[in-house]
């Protein structure tokens, strides 16, 4: 559906549009009505309909004003006007169409179905960026590398590169895939948030796994993760739930 608004100073101008899109439109919903501008403005601010039917010649400020007076257009316009002089400033806010009154319904259902194809491009639009996003994101976290202070040197690693974590007491082991332990004095809850973007669950109080390297959940002799290395790692009773959700899919 199609979230719409209806701006014309004339009650009798709002029902009559309403009633046409009810009949001829079904696929526009109109969310509110506003028979002024800084009424409009305000209704389009809260309500951030897809599409406006603006009414351009009103008292004290006409439709122009109003749109100058809102910087960023993310809704589509349908100018309607009992003038035919207003052509340029239509083009120049960007209107799908300028309909003249009274209203011809071959027109309006022609300038609704031109607003539901630019509405549409700009959810692909949207989408398309959402995901472009997600793999700018993906492509700068696989160069993120975690600094590991020891007493002789920082190393830092990549998350991928780290099998496991083990924590004793204030300090947390980190067991990577070449074979080399690191150990740091920080305790393992202060990685854990920073580890879980990247696959890691908590299957014990002192044991963080990354994911790609479980090779299966071994449900008896108490339970514990049998890793690619050949590590068995405990499971605690207490994360067995959420240890299920975590693994569903290597199941």
């Amino acid at each position: 559906m199609i979230q719409a608004v209806i701006i014309d100073d004339e009650r009798n101008n709002i029902d009559n549009l309403e009633g046409l899109l009810h009949r001829y439109c079904p696929q526009v919903q109109i969310a509110g009505t506003a028979m002024n501008a800084d009424d409009g403005a305000a209704l389009i601010r809260t309500l951030k309909p897809d599409l406006v039917f603006l009414d351009i010649q009103m008292p004290g400020k006409n439709g122009f004003q109003m749109l100058q007076e809102l910087p960023v257009h993310s809704f589509e316009i349908i100018l309607i006007t009992a003038f035919d002089q207003y052509g340029i400033q239509a083009i120049k806010f960007s209107a799908v169409d300028y309909l003249l009154k009274p209203l011809n319904i071959d027109e309006l259902r022609a300038a609704v179905q031109k607003a539901e194809r630019r509405i549409r491009e700009k959810m692909q639009n949207r989408e398309l960026e959402n995901l472009l996003q997600l793999i700018r994101n993906r492509e700068e976290r696989s160069t993120h590398k975690l600094a590991l202070s020891t007493v002789k040197e920082t190393r830092f690693v990549h998350p991928k590169e780290i099998v496991r974590c083990e924590s004793s007491n204030a300090y947390t082991f980190f067991f990577l895939n070449d074979g080399t332990k690191i150990t740091v004095s920080h305790p393992i809850f202060e990685y854990e948030e920073l580890l879980a973007d990247y696959g890691f669950v908590r299957c014990h109080q002192s044991h963080l796994v990354n994911k790609s390297h479980i090779r299966s959940w071994v449900k008896e002799d108490g339970g514990y993760l049998a890793l690619e290395n050949g590590d068995k790692i405990p499971v605690s009773k207490s994360k067995k739930e959420y240890l299920a959700k975590m693994l569903i899919h290597l199941k």
